[in-house]
């Protein structure tokens, strides 16, 4: 077995990222987001909690698309998110912050310079590196908690990769990626743009996240729900997280809820 298919150590994790996260590591789950969800709501306090899985069987990306590759390839994490006291309207921002962390985690430990496209894919050139969802787990009569589930390809070989637009730390170069390592380092980024987030540092957020986005500037087509599109340029993502298109029809803002895709436009 090759280091970069060693198994994570939930207590080393654990001791590096302080009590900040509940660091729990497991061989296989159909979905980290599940589970917690699934936690939420049977009336177990999951915020603080950070899920990893080695092998996830059923992971899910936006729209209920799947997201699975070889056991030990990939950062597989859920994180149990405490909303109590932030505005609803705020709460779509929650993934954009979780996007700006991964962004700085790969900085910092692999060196590679990734890109987000709205609402949900880092990129590094037109190539997917890692996906977020973020989904709302309102247990009953309990604080709101938001489920954030991140899928990271480490050491995916080429061949190895689950499509042909994914690449993975080692297919860009990065000949050792350390997963134990990006495990702590994405937790403590994801500490530190959570606390932002929940402080109502949006314009700081927002401007970082402008910063990394490969989608303003660019022409899109955001495809929503009954074959309805929007076409123009994306110029703004606004206080809530929605994209701002300045289309034939007027500015529109779209929620990451509403689009069923958004690809680039030529038109």
């Amino acid at each position: 077995m090759t280091a970069d298919r060693l198994p994570l150590d939930a207590a080393a994790i654990q001791a590096e990222s302080g009590d900040r996260w509940r660091v729990e590591v497991v061989a296989e789950t159909g979905s980290t987001n599940a589970d917690l969800a699934a936690r939420a709501q049977a009336g177990e306090k999951v915020a603080g909690v950070a899920l990893f899985t080695e092998d996830q069987i059923a992971g899910r990306g936006r729209q209920g698309r799947a997201w699975s590759a070889v056991p030990r390839s990939q950062i597989l994490v859920s994180v149990g998110v405490d909303a109590t006291d932030v505005p609803s309207e705020t709460w779509g921002l929650l993934s954009l912050a979780a996007g700006v962390a991964v962004v700085e985690a790969i900085a910092e430990v692999a060196g590679v310079q990734a890109a987000l496209k709205w609402p949900n894919d880092v990129l590094v050139g037109t190539g997917k590196l890692a996906g977020i969802l973020a989904e709302v787990a309102a247990p009953g009569g309990g604080s709101p908690v938001i489920v954030v589930g991140i899928g990271l390809n480490v050491s995916l070989a080429a061949d190895e990769l689950p499509d042909p637009v994914a690449v993975s730390l080692l297919s860009l170069g990065v000949a050792q990626p350390d997963r134990q390592r990006l495990a702590v380092a994405l937790l403590n980024r994801l500490q530190a743009r959570i606390a932002e987030w929940r402080a109502g540092g949006n314009v700081e957020l927002l401007a970082v996240y402008r910063d990394h986005s490969s989608t303003l500037g660019q022409s899109v087509r955001a495809e929503l729900p009954g074959g309805r599109e929007v076409v123009g340029q994306a110029t703004d993502i606004d206080v809530n997280g929605s994209l701002v298109i300045n289309s034939a029809d007027g500015v529109v803002a779209v929620s990451a809820g509403d689009v069923v895709h958004l690809r680039p436009s030529t038109t």
